[in-house]
């Protein structure tokens, strides 16, 4: 048994979404509610917002999970709470959005930069509200209700993930 193997596991909690543009500050407000919560050592919760490049930096560490939080339109119920694995294609054109954050590019370009493959989650709700940002005319600084209302359940989920891949707790998949 390694000392590594004997502490909490490296997980990266990443926050992403413009809190100006309605439901799109999903993974914004998650975050914050978890950075107020006692977590194990090793797991780091940031507010990436739509700072893509911080994060393809922040993916260069050593971690043992990401966990991306966001919007995730799936044609759902809105405020529908997803766990997905993405499926990354290593190939093809890397391109990253200054102003917005795609976390399929983000982690390729990571990669691209020699970022290790490290296993990635992303906690996604079903957006109600998502505006464009074309104009001020269209920004809205908050969450419908039925995302406002999922951000409980976001929460408890990213936990659960935490105990998990800890040991401490039952096996949760992706899909549910």
């Amino acid at each position: 048994m390694t000392s590594r193997s004997l502490m909490s596991k490296r997980i990266l909690i990443a926050g992403v979404g413009n809190i100006f543009l309605g439901d799109d500050g999903f993974g914004v407000e998650v975050v914050k509610r978890l950075a107020g919560r006692a977590l194990p050592e090793g797991v780091e919760v940031v507010d990436f917002g739509i700072r893509g490049m911080d994060l393809v930096y922040a993916l260069q560490e050593d971690y043992d999970l990401v966990v991306f939080v966001d919007i995730a339109p799936r044609g759902e119920r809105p405020g529908t709470v997803y766990l997905l694995e993405p499926e990354i294609e290593e190939d093809g054109e890397v391109t990253l959005d200054t102003h917005g954050m795609d976390p399929v590019k983000v982690i390729k370009l990571a990669r691209t930069l020699g970022a290790r493959p490290t296993r990635t989650l992303v906690v996604g709700c079903e957006p109600q509200v998502v505006v464009s940002g074309e104009d001020y005319d269209d920004m809205l600084m908050e969450l419908s209700e039925p995302v406002r209302a999922a951000v409980d359940e976001a929460v408890k989920l990213v936990e659960s993930l935490v105990e998990e891949i800890n040991g401490e707790g039952d096996k949760v998949r992706p899909g549910s």
